[in-house]
């Protein structure tokens, strides 16, 4: 039985040109790049190009005494993590106070990953307040309640807000360039999780206007293992590992010349695809159309803007668990929503803040096409989920 694999969300098969790219990068032997001697100066010298392209290639500034920071992490976890939590860190240092009164606000969206989420949890435990912002029932956050909790005088001033770019359960865009332009009259620090985007539509950092952007290379073809944190030049936040000086201090550690070739290439090869979001958007539109032909089925998030490879599902009727564990039986991976919770049976956060009802929430599961999927994997998938929910429905 071939596997049909649907759940490019939480990761994406390499693609073998970037392989090769690694490979290559491999055989011509680069070593450590902190190193004095001449082999870690030509480590140096190549790993500040490609971190200097890969600036280029997402918007940023990558010239000039003004150039945007890339800051190389291990993935879009600890790209969150260093976001949130060092950002929120450094507001506190020049606030002052270390009692929860003292210290500033955190602002994150209803619907973020659980990277973000955790780190949230954190800051609380360390006196922060942190404060989640309200979502329509297609999950796009709502600018008027970010207004409103920016507005708020009587509370502490806020120093961090966080709203990723798209949501990785529903495909939801958000609002992020406006929301950028609230924060910036209540001189807050802005945050956006891109790693459902990049690689997928065009992000342009410098046009979003933010201070902070998170991405990793394993959702658009590239390594596992390898990440970023965008900053704007005048953005520091404090580091969250030490022992080093290496990236500036802000995460020490030595850097792998071969897993940033990868990602570079990850990323040039999606922007010399002008066709790939298109491709997966024909894709998904015929997959929710084949399903609706057949089923009672809501589709999440449907009236927003949404990423082009994301489709979330509610049968109406059938366990999402039961779904997956059928599905998996059948070779079709898919999964319920964050790769990172899918080990919980819990109901999904993101459709609880959209105010789902329970069939809904209970019978979701997330469907993410990636760049090599095909319409014969796309009508194959339909065969085998309509005879799984025809099944379950007829055992409830």
């Amino acid at each position: 039985m071939s596997l049909i694999y649907l759940d490019h969300n939480s990761t994406t098969p390499i693609d073998p040109r970037v392989v090769e790219t690694m490979n290559s990068a491999w055989e011509k032997g680069f070593l450590n790049p902190a190193s004095q001697h001449r082999e870690g100066q030509r480590a140096r010298r190549e790993l500040e190009s490609l971190r200097s392209k890969i600036i280029g290639l997402l918007g940023g500034k990558n010239q000039s005494m003004q150039a945007d920071q890339l800051v190389v992490t291990s993935g879009g976890t600890e790209s969150n993590n260093l976001a949130l939590i060092g950002l929120a860190r450094h507001a506190a240092k020049s606030v002052g106070g270390s009692k929860p009164g003292d210290r500033p606000r955190v602002l994150i969206s209803a619907i973020e990953h659980p990277s973000i989420m955790g780190a949230s949890e954190s800051l609380k435990h360390e006196g922060f307040a942190v404060e989640t912002i309200d979502v329509d029932s297609d999950g796009v956050v709502s600018l008027d309640d970010l207004k409103s909790k920016l507005e708020d005088d009587a509370a502490p001033p806020v120093c961090v807000v966080s709203i990723m770019l798209a949501n990785n359960e529903t495909g939801v865009i958000q609002p992020v360039a406006e929301a950028v332009k609230l924060c910036k009259g209540h001189s807050a620090l802005f945050h956006t999780d891109a790693v459902q985007m990049v690689g997928k539509l065009p992000v342009n950092f410098t046009d979003l206007g933010c201070d902070a952007m998170s991405f990793t290379a394993h959702k658009l073809h590239g390594p596992r293992g390898v990440g970023g944190l965008l900053l704007k030049h005048d953005v520091i936040p404090e580091p969250m590992l030490f022992g080093g000086f290496q990236q500036m201090a802000l995460r020490p550690g030595t850097e792998d010349v071969a897993l940033l070739s990868g990602m570079h290439r990850a990323i040039e090869i999606a922007g010399e695809d002008p066709n790939r979001a298109a491709r997966m958007s024909t894709l998904r539109d015929l997959l929710e159309s084949l399903l609706k032909d057949r089923f009672e089925i809501t589709i999440n998030g449907s009236s927003a803007s949404r990423m082009p490879h994301t489709a979330n599902v509610s049968f109406r009727g059938i366990d999402r668990q039961a779904f997956l564990m059928a599905a998996d039986i059948e070779g079709l991976a898919i999964s319920t929503g964050s790769a990172c919770a899918s080990g919980s049976s819990d109901p999904s956060p993101v459709l609880l803040a959209m105010g789902a009802n329970n069939d809904v929430v209970q019978g979701s599961v997330r469907i993410s096409l990636g760049a090599t999927t095909t319409q014969n994997e796309i009508e194959n998938a339909i065969t085998k989920i309509t005879s799984i929910v025809e099944k379950l429905l007829k055992v409830r």
